[in-house]
């Protein structure tokens, strides 16, 4: 008996020291950078709390969330998010960091993307010499913005030049690097990523291409089981000092990847 109820006790013990668990979904870009692999160590050990990463695009993110299936998400789509919101799938969103989207593509250049000035003359320039280009095609934030961009120029792109292959940031940079094709990418994703050969980066500073990322908790009055608690933990220490030393902090060969720029919720 005294064994049993010692062996129940180490269980209970046991049970208590594990951490809280919280379900968020998040951009292929936040996790493609690297960044999450620093901070998520800082998050279990000051909080005590895992964090479980579901990693898709910001329309599949935002999906997550209305359903109920993640307790909070952090993506980068304002118009998106502010719909989300208005569904009554989240009371706030938060701004976190930035950084910028960016135009890569082959080092020579066909479509003389690097002699524009603005993103929307590079975009043009690319329909009009027909020159491969790579879409992610997935509803994620960064294929929402670069539709935004084709759509200013009255533009539907279509035809063989035209690639939309409905992946993350890493497989679509992936096919842009073996077709030697143009891609519209997240800064981040493309300082991290490996298989550049002769892909480079030919445009980026347009006002119009910078890139904020939010973090909204999904709405306990719309789904009771949610971790509501675990997220508003998780939002006031992204939104810290700890969290901003290490996001400012994140270099890749010397260059940042995200900037820290936390402001209060917002609907």
């Amino acid at each position: 008996m005294n064994r049993t109820i010692a062996a129940l006790i180490a269980l209970l013990f046991a049970i208590a020291a594990e951490a809280e668990e919280l379900r968020m979904a998040v951009t292929t870009s936040f996790n493609n950078s690297g960044l999450s692999d620093v901070l998520l160590p800082h998050i279990k050990s000051d909080l005590d709390l895992d964090v479980r990463l579901i990693v898709v695009g910001t329309g599949q993110a935002l999906k997550l969330g209305a359903a109920g299936d993640v307790d909070a998400v952090l993506v980068h789509s304002r118009k998106a998010e502010e719909a989300f919101i208005a569904d009554g799938n989240a009371p706030h969103r938060r701004e976190v960091m930035f950084n910028d989207f960016v135009i890569i593509g082959p080092s020579e250049d066909p479509a003389g993307v690097s002699t524009v000035g603005s993103a929307s003359e590079a975009f043009k320039a690319i329909a009009e010499h027909e020159a491969s280009f790579v879409s992610r095609g997935d509803d994620s934030g960064t294929h929402k913005k670069e539709g935004t961009l084709w759509r200013g120029l009255n533009i539907i792109p279509s035809g063989r030049w035209y690639r939309p292959v409905g992946a993350g940031m890493g497989g679509a940079l992936n096919t842009a690097s073996a077709m030697n094709a143009y891609i519209f990418a997240d800064r981040a994703s493309w300082l991290k990523f490996g298989n550049k050969k002769h892909l480079k980066l030919l445009f980026s500073g347009d006002p119009v291409l910078f890139n904020q990322y939010a973090f909204l908790p999904v709405s306990v009055d719309k789904h009771g089981h949610v971790n509501a608690a675990a997220a508003a933990r998780l939002e006031t220490w992204l939104a810290g000092d700890r969290a901003k030393a290490l996001i400012d902090s994140y270099r890749l060969n010397g260059e940042r990847l995200f900037t820290h720029n936390a402001r209060s919720p917002a609907n």
